[in-house]
């Protein structure tokens, strides 16, 4: 999870905001070799085939065309993976790859051969944040030794599930914040004890934000087509705007939670990590879905669209009506010059912008008190139900007193110390704080409903960090709270650069608008055209 507004405590403010474990980089190497047929050194086959920057589209176009096959893609993710992940920049973003996923492309193949293709997903790699369970010779981690060890999950989170329905090949998985950031006060985001720190691409001792931080820094990296990000409180669009992709956290209810590792079961939700909307688009489709398994998700099958892209347009933005919340402005200098052209350039293209201020600080400790309470008895659930000697979040805590030197090196637990301490659900002040924590979404869809607008507008969160395991992350603004807390939908999109760091704009919109909300964001990517794919500088640029 990411940082918030500096004035904040020292510990809501760093919760929400290096080496690797040993021998991961050699199994990592192992896999990758196996993936690419045994051969460490030949580049793979598929002639024509450029992974930088490819959408899901054109790597459909080329299987569709007998160019390449999913065999190829996976092959060649996997060389890349070893040639800018494990070796030269050593951006450390993929804790694992999927031994599996070779067969699981030629079996795909098969299908495509005999004209079974199964939709725009058929055939690509994904990876997926190591805090979701796959019911294979994976781990599913949290990023956390404690679980290295532990028996296999038993099934598949369900996202996952839809995810192998719709003909996606899981290629592993990444590196993340360890335990989804609720650890230390003092966390690195990007940081595990199982997978070490995993570096942002486009300055490599810059963080890559969290908690999603190897998603982030893989999709970026083209090291995947599209990831899968989880997010309680801005993982999936803080990474997102750091690492300069497109980014949705959906209303809560649209995905299915069973089978990811908890916080909150009030804010919790996976998400589509891409670098295009489209692409975004296309996954969220795949991602959707009622689940008997998740409550939540009751209404999903009513709700989600049957094609999320279909509500892409060039012209999104003309004659929208958009809330630029102004207190997010004149906070970051360098921020304030890229998201005000951004601003101009959508009125340019036919939006109407009205200034509105739009503050979390009402419900900002009540949100910290229902993740403490939420997070001890989700984990102690999931635990006692995965197996293995780990069994409680008193059991985690002693593992990581017992191995300090590989889990505590630069940060303590005091969060799971905190979230230890709560009590149940039925405490009479966790149900004041979750009672606080209802002026979130009653703020966003008031402010839409006066103003008579489609979404809110204003920059992600700051540019991207010093990596810092001293000190931790680095303070600043989010925009994250309001969406995250009131269960809407909140998409971010690359506007720009600072120092050569990625700056992101962010759309917030009122419950299960994601259609309409893709489509302005599109609108505003293909009228900016603001991504560029990083290059793995030592650091970030000059002016």
């Amino acid at each position: 999870m990411p940082l918030q507004d500096a004035s904040l405590t020292l510990d809501r403010r760093t919760f929400l905001g290096a080496g690797l474990a040993a021998g991961l980089s050699g199994r990592l190497a192992t896999a990758a070799v196996a993936l690419a047929g045994g051969n460490a050194e030949a580049p793979p086959a598929a002639p024509g085939l450029v992974l930088e920057e490819a959408t899901v589209d054109q790597l459909q176009a080329g299987m569709a065309a007998g160019h390449w096959t999913s065999a190829d893609l996976v092959r060649r993710y996997a060389a890349r993976i070893r040639a800018f992940d494990q070796a030269g920049p050593k951006v450390n973003a993929v804790i694992e790859l999927n031994p599996e996923a070779a067969a699981i492309a030629r079996s795909l193949d098969a299908e495509r051969k005999a004209g079974r293709a199964r939709g725009p997903l058929h055939g690509i790699p994904v990876l997926i944040k190591d805090n979701i369970d796959t019911a294979d010779r994976m781990k599913t981690t949290a990023g956390s030794l404690a679980l290295a060890e532990a028996p296999p999950p038993k099934e598949d989170a369900f996202v996952v599930k839809k995810l192998r329905e719709a003909g996606a090949v899981i290629l592993g998985k990444t590196n993340l914040s360890e335990w989804a950031n609720l650890r230390s006060t003092r966390s690195s985001s990007g940081w595990s004890g199982r997978g070490g720190q995993t570096r942002n691409p486009y300055a490599l001792d810059r963080s890559p934000s969290g908690s999603s931080s190897g998603s982030g820094a893989a999709a970026a990296a083209s090291f995947c087509a599209v990831a899968v990000g989880t997010e309680t409180d801005g993982s999936i669009v803080s990474p997102a705007s750091a690492n300069g992709l497109v980014g949705l956290k959906p209303t809560l209810g649209l995905l299915s939670r069973s089978g990811i590792i908890p916080i909150s079961q009030t804010q919790d939700t996976a998400g589509p990590m891409a670098r295009t909307v489209r692409d975004a688009a296309l996954l969220l489709g795949a991602l959707a879905g009622s689940d008997p398994k998740d409550a939540a998700t009751a209404e999903a099958a009513a709700r989600r669209e049957p094609d999320y892209a279909r509500f892409l347009a060039e012209d999104g933005l003309r004659g929208a009506r958009l809330g630029v919340v102004k207190n997010l402005l004149g906070i970051h200098a360098h921020v304030d010059a890229v998201i005000q052209p951004a601003l101009d350039l959508m009125k340019a293209q036919g939006a109407t912008l009205v200034e509105v201020e739009l503050k979390s600080s009402a419900y900002e400790e009540a949100e910290f008190e229902v993740l403490l309470y939420e997070f001890k008895v989700g984990l102690n659930a999931y635990l006692a139900g995965r197996g293995g000697a780990v069994k409680d979040l008193e059991g985690l805590m002693a593992f990581n007193e017992a191995r300090a030197q590989e889990e505590l090196p630069y940060f303590g637990q005091e969060l799971l110390k905190q979230a230890q301490a709560k009590g149940p659900l039925s405490d009479p002040a966790y149900l004041k704080a979750l009672e606080a924590c209802a002026q979130a979404r009653r703020g966003i869809l008031e402010l839409l409903a006066k103003g008579r607008l489609q979404a809110l507008v204003g920059p992600t969160g700051i540019p991207a960090w010093l990596i810092d395991h001293v000190n931790g992350d680095s303070s600043g603004f989010s925009f994250s709270t309001p969406a995250a807390v009131g269960g809407c939908p909140h998409i971010t999109v690359p506007a720009g650069f600072a120092f050569g760091l990625p700056v992101g704009l962010s759309f917030v919109a009122g419950p299960w608008q994601e259609g309409p909300l893709l489509k302005l964001a599109y609108a505003f990517e293909q009228a900016s055209r603001a991504r560029r794919g990083p290059r793995f500088a030592a650091t970030a640029a000059p002016r």
